[in-house]
């Protein structure tokens, strides 16, 4: 499992290639839920998402040899952004397994990084095979979107710089699909702030992390029904464990929450987020957390969205 060292570790190795991101505060949010709310805004991260930390952490962690085939990976969009970025920067080549399914705004970005996309079904199974034979034609490293020690410590370093930022915080919420970002946040507060709750949140559409969480099984992710296209895959093995371990808390909202809390951020905030970084307060907003009185981190995982089809 991520160590407080390896976290400490990659926050070092990656703090000079990213963003320090700002975290907001909205008086009319906190008014709201009677709280008192820090959103760690990965929106205005590099790639517009947090997933740079640990793609960057991943990449800067393999050696030349390793990494001389170039890197390869499959994601449905930021992780397939992070790679092409963090690729790039090292000026090896990048190898994008994606969805038939992934949005044309994720699509274009990962092409403008100069990666190479393949496209594949929109499952699991397809993704895996597609990976597996690029991998073998040019020998590029696989960088998994979420199930991975650098991916996790890297993601981490969202909430650790959060909790430095604002001390003393009673919960941290972040979305869960893969966990990486959870599992990161998770051994954050455990490691840097050991009083602050870790609550997981997830769409009712796609819950098989509250699912598992509850039952201690490992429910994997079947059909999920959700605007929160980040939130579709299953938990991973290593984050589950972390889930199990280091979650106080898995909560869910609907989707018509989801969107309300996207546009209240909108309106309120004057940011745009992606569905996925939307959900932690469409749970707040449908009361799914006891936070009054508290003091409340929020990570906003995203702002990729496609502005033509924004849901309100």
């Amino acid at each position: 499992m991520v160590s407080k060292q390896d976290m400490l570790s990659a926050h070092a190795r990656i703090a000079p290639l990213i963003h320090r991101t700002p975290v907001m505060t909205s008086t009319l949010v906190n008014a709201t839920l009677g709280a008192e709310l820090f959103f760690k805004c990965e929106n205005l991260q590099k790639i517009g998402a947090f997933k740079i930390r640990g793609a960057t952490n991943a990449l800067r962690s393999l050696s030349a040899e390793e990494l001389r085939g170039g890197a390869c990976t499959h994601s449905s969009g930021n992780h397939a952004q992070a790679v092409a970025y963090a690729a790039r920067a090292l000026g090896i080549p990048a190898y994008i397994v994606m969805p038939s399914t992934s949005s044309a705004v994720k699509k274009a970005a990962v092409a403008a990084y100069g990666a190479q996309i393949f496209e594949c079904e929109p499952n699991q199974a397809a993704r895996e095979a597609m990976a597996a034979k690029v991998m073998a034609e040019t020998g590029a490293a696989f960088v998994h979107p979420y199930d991975d020690d650098r991916i996790i410590a890297g993601q981490g370093t969202a909430a650790m710089e959060l909790m430095e930022d604002q001390p003393d915080l009673d919960f941290i919420l972040a979305p869960i699909g893969g966990g990486g970002l959870m599992g990161g946040t998770a051994l954050a507060a455990a490691y840097f702030s050991p009083t602050t709750k870790a609550i997981a949140c997830e769409p009712d559409g796609a819950d098989d992390a509250f699912r598992s969480f509850r039952d201690r099984v490992p429910y994997p992710s079947q059909n999920p029904k959700t605007l929160a296209d980040g939130l579709l895959t299953s938990v991973g093995e290593r984050n589950r464990e972390i889930l199990f371990q280091y979650v106080d808390q898995v909560i869910t909202c609907s989707e018509e929450a989801m969107v309300q809390a996207m546009r209240l951020v909108w309106e309120r905030m004057k940011i745009v987020i992606e569905p996925s970084s939307a959900v932690p307060l469409a749970c707040l907003l449908e009361g799914k957390l006891d936070v009054k009185g508290k003091r409340v981190g929020i990570i906003i995982s995203g702002g990729n969205v496609d502005l033509s089809r924004l849901p309100f």
